[in-house]
């Protein structure tokens, strides 16, 4: 079976590609919506540059099927897919709760839609086929040892992981490091600030001038090239709302404390009560972390049983068969095999 990835040239997945040996095509694509007009106008122009070069790339690799995620970048091939003689099944996965612009309209081309949850199938009717969330195996088989060992963590006290995803978050950066001297006294900090504020938060937390026992208990850097064993060795999660917490959080048992971006529409805020419906999570809004991250992470640590009861409701959210479930409705398009 042979694999191409087509993606925006210099995006993360060009990178992520690449390192797995999978050849990856670059195309042109832009951002329309809430955009000034005239970037608008130029993005719209880049998008019919990038559905004809993916058009170019099916008529000359003639793929048995399609197989893309959500955002701008997709739709293009969506297109090209759906305009393709003969045309080329598509599959379109939708990690989030909630359908945004780019899934709605792609979706109509699309033979079938995995979901994540049986909540968003009524976005998609009959094309919808509930998978789960797919994570990297690792997640469900690394013990906790391991992941200590692997990052140079203690046994003997809780872990708390905080990161705002790639790029960071500065209010989230901000508000743990103000709480670093009362919350090193009783945990172990992992935190990746991502590559925008690292210089700051490294300066802010030698301003701290903690003492060497507590700074042995702090592990910051701009980027956790080893999130996996992350999050296994926390018992405590600070993040964003990202559709990945969803599965990732589930499958290494990990309570959370979440902060959905306020400026990702409503996807985050929906994640983020999902899982705190569910008894998995805790959410502070964006603008209350300053004031309330602190008491909130120093609460859950003097609760334990409240901490494992939250370990629980996520592990119950798990989908381990996920990935595997998501390959076979693809193969079945790519033979067209149907599902009995």
């Amino acid at each position: 079976m042979e694999f191409r990835y087509v993606g925006e040239a210099g995006g993360i997945e060009q990178g992520l590609a690449e390192a797995d040996g999978i050849p990856f095509t670059a195309v042109s694509t832009g951002q329309v919506r809430g955009r000034a007009p005239w970037t608008m106008a130029r993005n719209l122009l880049r998008m019919n540059r990038g559905a004809q070069e993916c058009a170019a790339v099916i008529r000359e690799w003639r793929p048995n099927a399609v197989f893309m995620t959500g955002g701008y970048v997709a739709a293009p091939v969506a297109w090209a897919a759906a305009r393709a003689q003969p045309r080329v099944p598509l599959l379109i996965y939708l990690p989030d709760l909630t359908p945004g612009q780019a899934i709605r309209v792609t979706s109509r081309a699309a033979d079938r839609v995995a979901v994540s949850f049986p909540e968003v199938v009524r976005h998609f009717g009959a094309k919808a086929v509930v998978t789960g969330y797919p994570v990297r195996a690792e997640l469900f088989t690394i013990e906790k040892p391991q992941a200590w060992a692997a990052l140079g963590l203690a046994a003997d006290l809780p872990v708390l992981l905080v990161f705002g995803g790639s790029r960071g978050a500065r209010s989230i950066n901000r508000a743990l490091i103000a709480a670093l001297p009362d919350l090193l006294p009783r945990c172990q900090v992992v935190h990746a600030t991502g590559n925008l504020d690292w210089e700051e938060s490294r300066a802010a937390v030698a301003g701290l001038k903690l003492t060497p026992e507590l700074a042995a208990r702090y592990h910051g850097q701009a980027y956790l090239s080893n999130m996996t064993r992350a999050l296994v060795a926390a018992d405590l999660v600070v993040a964003r709302a990202g559709a990945a917490t969803l599965g990732e959080f589930p499958a290494a048992r990990l309570p959370a404390i979440l902060s959905p971006y306020p400026y990702a529409g409503q996807h985050q805020e929906a994640n983020a009560a999902y899982l705190a419906d569910r008894g998995a999570a805790l959410v502070i809004p964006d603008g209350e972390l300053a004031a309330r991250l602190k008491g909130t992470v120093l609460d859950l640590l003097d609760r334990p049983e409240r901490l494992q009861a939250m370990a629980e409701a996520a592990a119950a959210l798990a989908r381990p068969d996920a990935a595997d479930n998501i390959a076979d409705e693809l193969v079945r398009l790519a033979t067209g095999v149907s599902k009995q």
